[in-house]
Parts: C-alpha cells; sequence; structure tokens
C-alpha cells in the first residue's frame, strides 16, 4: 500500500496531527458526554426509549478515537523515518 504521506511536507503533517488530535479529543467529550446524558435521562425518567439508542450513538463515535490515533501514529513515524535519513 502507498505512503499517502510522502508527497506532503514535514509541517504540513505536523499540522495535520495537531488537527487530529484537536477532533479526536472533541470526538471523545462529545460521546462522553452524550453516555452521560443518556445514563443521567435513563436514571431520572421513565420513559427511556431515546436514552438506549443515544448510548449506542456515544458508544459508536468512540470507536472512531482509536482509528484517529494510529493514523497520528503513522504521521509520527513518517516524521520519524524522515528525520533518521535526513530529508
Amino acid at each position: 500500500m502507498a505512503d499517502p504521506y510522502k508527497d506532503k511536507t514535514n509541517e504540513q503533517i505536523e499540522g495535520m496531527i495537531k488537527a487530529i488530535k484537536v477532533i479526536t479529543i472533541a470526538i471523545a467529550v462529545v460521546a462522553g458526554l452524550v453516555i452521560l446524558l443518556s445514563i443521567y435521562t435513563m436514571l431520572t425518567k421513565e420513559d427511556n426509549s431515546s436514552s438506549i439508542p443515544l448510548i449506542a450513538v456515544g458508544a459508536s463515535c468512540f470507536a472512531m478515537v482509536p482509528i484517529q490515533l494510529l493514523n497520528i501514529k503513522k504521521m509520527k513515524d513518517e516524521l520519524a523515518r524522515r528525520a533518521e535519513s535526513g530529508n
């Protein structure tokens, strides 16, 4: 599989890392808030029909976090490879 970061400059990759970190943190915070709000609603209200699907939405949002962390690791590996080779 071709390396998607070969045609990017170091500055572009570093900017992408920062952007992905911010987005990943935002996704994790929002997903956590959705899950906590759903649990709170389940505990305080009798009608739980909307709370259970929201827990599933929050959990599925958390599934994106490891994917983004793997992308960050690939970018950092590419930067380290470039630093070793002197590019």
